[in-house]
């Protein structure tokens, strides 16, 4: 029988032998209403016209249904089973039971153009199962959406392809997507827990490599915080990025998506994320999101506008 990836145990099946861990009350900061609305329901229909998988749903994002009110959906790619199995992640994992759709860019660029975007961000599960980790996949994917909507800036959210080539990093930053975001997650610390089949100092390098294969374009990456991390070990990947010349920092509560996954340590408050935002950029970051519900996509649009003022000003200045 084929897995029913609705089912929680089938979904996550490494994770349902796992004690369940409480999960806390959510506090009244990071309450979100739930998904309504034309603008909603118009988005939907037509991800599932063009048979696309949306990260907002598959991680479910809190801020899924004021990003689809406003027609604003990331995207995902290279389906929709992801074969790490981070603990703090609600996407399925195991072996992915498809080859990649040779026809997938080409719908994801109809959506783009039917959506009206001015910004799209693609992101994708990890397929260590691919000799080049979907590199070119992507590549394909971001020059489908520049013959469709030559407009649209794009902005993507990739694995580490940690177990492919080096070389296959060109491809993508060939393709010249507007921003390059890979994730750190966390601090380096909680890796073995949080995020186990990864290395920090791979994917800070990765980042790094963006800018050394391409100066102009924007990088940028994020941490959760409530995982069980301290704030100097915060302030300390800071200063990793800032060195790695990560240009856009991104930081959120983790939210625990079932009882399975990484406990909740914490719950950070706002003056806290407000004091994670001014150390920030006093490392020097030109565009800094920090508030509870930050995610890396949530409000991808307007921030990347900000980018480039930011750097025109910084310009401005030398």
């Amino acid at each position: 029988m084929p897995r029913d990836l609705k089912i929680p145990s089938q979904r996550h099946p490494e994770k349902a032998a796992k004690p369940d861990k409480a999960q806390p009350k959510k506090p009244n900061w990071i309450r979100v209403k739930a998904p309504v609305g034309e603008g909603y329901k118009a988005t939907r229909d037509i991800m599932r016209e063009h048979k696309l998988v949306t990260v907002c749903e598959e991680a479910g994002c809190p801020n899924v249904g004021e990003c689809w009110n406003q027609g604003h959906a990331t995207m995902m790619i290279m389906g929709e089973v992801c074969t790490r199995a981070c603990t703090f992640c609600n996407i399925a994992t195991g072996k992915p039971p498809e080859a990649l759709d040779v026809f997938e860019p080409g719908r994801v660029a109809d959506a783009v153009s039917k959506l009206g975007l001015n910004h799209v961000v693609i992101t994708s599960v990890d397929r260590d199962d691919i000799e080049d980790g979907g590199a070119e996949h992507f590549a394909q994917t971001i020059r489908a959406i520049r013959r469709k909507s030559p407009n649209t800036t794009i902005e993507i959210l990739t694995p580490d392809f940690i177990r492919a080539d080096p070389s296959v990093l060109e491809a993508v930053v060939a393709a010249k997507p507007d921003v390059f975001n890979h994730n750190l997650e966390t601090v380096p610390g909680l890796y073995p827990e949080v995020r186990p089949g990864a290395r920090y100092f791979h994917s800070l390098r990765l980042l790094q490599r963006v800018k050394e294969l391409d100066p102009t374009m924007f990088t940028k990456s994020g941490i959760m915080v409530g995982l069980g991390e301290d704030r100097q070990s915060v302030i300390q990947v800071m200063e990793d990025m800032r060195a790695a010349d990560i240009d856009f920092l991104t930081i959120g509560q983790y939210l625990q998506p079932t009882p399975k996954h990484h406990a909740v340590d914490r719950f950070v408050t706002p003056e806290e994320f407000a004091s994670y935002e001014k150390a920030a950029y006093g490392k020097g970051f030109l565009m800094v999101s920090a508030t509870p519900l930050t995610r890396s996509s949530y409000h991808a649009g307007d921030d990347f506008a900000k980018l480039q003022a930011a750097r025109i000003a910084k310009l401005a200045k030398a």
